[in-house]
């Protein structure tokens, strides 16, 4: 039988199992894929904890993943045995080297992106396409701010926000990082840990501030965010690395400029299957163009995955990562 990556109670990386498990058949409207790679990503951790609970327990992790169709069920015209596709969506299930899922949930891969590459890009990449392209749309001259410059989304963020003629400021954590973030899109870099980012955001644009901001990190950042923006500006809070956000007066929003805040998720964006198709071309178009070039930058063995999370969760990885089964 196949192994797959299972929790049976939230908590820490020590929770996660390499365990034996049955797959069976597709069902109507299903594919069943055997993984030849498979993303890391930040909500994988949210899932761990309990954060974004599970639909039951034990179940097994990770929400994007790369290989080829094994078995087609019943009622699915697009896809063929042998085909090799990718995905970032529900239902949470990618840790495993086999695993079924709905085929309206898959896209085919282009010839010219290879397993790991497309395992690194699915998920980050569309979140990357949805920022720039709709939650936000970056226009040439806007000036953004993008926190996690050197992560995974911020990598491809970065580079594509260039690409669209913004002036990207990016925050990271270190120089290493910093040096990361200059080489893949930023023009500016602010090291957050001893500079203060709305301070030099103000001083970057001239007391401006940017048009939007683009915060995964939540608890830690999101009041000086809104602190960095213009009058009218977008404040995207799409992630919660360091907490929860608190509970505000949303008045504040008001007196900071009536600003525009969002609290946007990828799976929204890609409900309908158009916008997923939609999505995932845009992404192999930046790719292939040229315009964002995608790096895995570390790799685990999936049965490895607890290590993974250790090094993710104490930001020693930077870019995207895959886990190999």
């Amino acid at each position: 039988m196949p192994n797959a990556i299972r929790i049976h109670q939230y908590g820490g990386p020590e929770v996660l199992r390499w365990e034996e498990v049955e797959i069976g058949n597709p069902g109507p409207g299903q594919l069943r894929i055997r993984h030849a790679a498979v993303g890391l990503n930040y909500i994988d951790v949210y899932h761990r904890t309990g954060l974004y609970p599970l639909p039951a327990l034990p179940w097994t992790l990770g929400m994007e993943g790369a290989g080829r169709v094994e078995a087609v069920g019943e009622g699915v015209s697009e896809f063929k045995i042998g085909d090799r596709v990718a995905y970032a969506s529900p239902p949470v299930g990618a840790y495993a080297e086999v695993r079924l899922i709905p085929a309206d949930r898959v896209v085919a891969l282009p010839d010219g992106i290879d397993d790991r590459t497309a395992a690194a890009m699915m998920l980050q990449g569309m979140t990357a396409q949805y920022l720039l392209r709709r939650t936000y749309r970056v226009q040439p001259g806007d000036a953004i701010l993008l926190h996690a410059a050197a992560g995974g989304v911020g990598l491809i963020a970065s580079q594509w926000a260039r690409h669209l003629g913004a002036t990207v400021i990016g925050t990271v954590g270190d120089d290493a990082k910093a040096e990361l973030a200059r080489a893949h899109g930023c023009h500016h870099v602010i090291v957050y840990s001893r500079e203060n980012f709305a301070e030099r955001v103000r001083e970057i644009t001239n007391g401006q501030g940017v048009a939007a901001v683009y915060d995964s990190v939540g608890q830690a950042t999101f009041m000086g965010s809104l602190n960095c923006l213009r009058p009218l500006g977008m404040m995207v809070s799409f992630g919660n690395a360091s907490g929860p956000v608190q509970p505000f007066d949303p008045g504040l929003l008001a007196a900071k400029g009536s600003l525009f805040l969002t609290r946007p998720t990828l799976m929204t964006y890609t409900a309908k299957r158009a916008d997923l198709l939609a999505s995932a071309a845009e992404l192999f178009e930046a790719v292939q163009n040229g315009a964002v070039n995608i790096e895995v930058r570390q790799t685990y063995p999936l049965a490895d995955a607890a290590q993974a999370h250790r090094d993710l969760e104490a930001r020693k990885t930077t870019g995207s990562t895959v886990l190999l089964p």
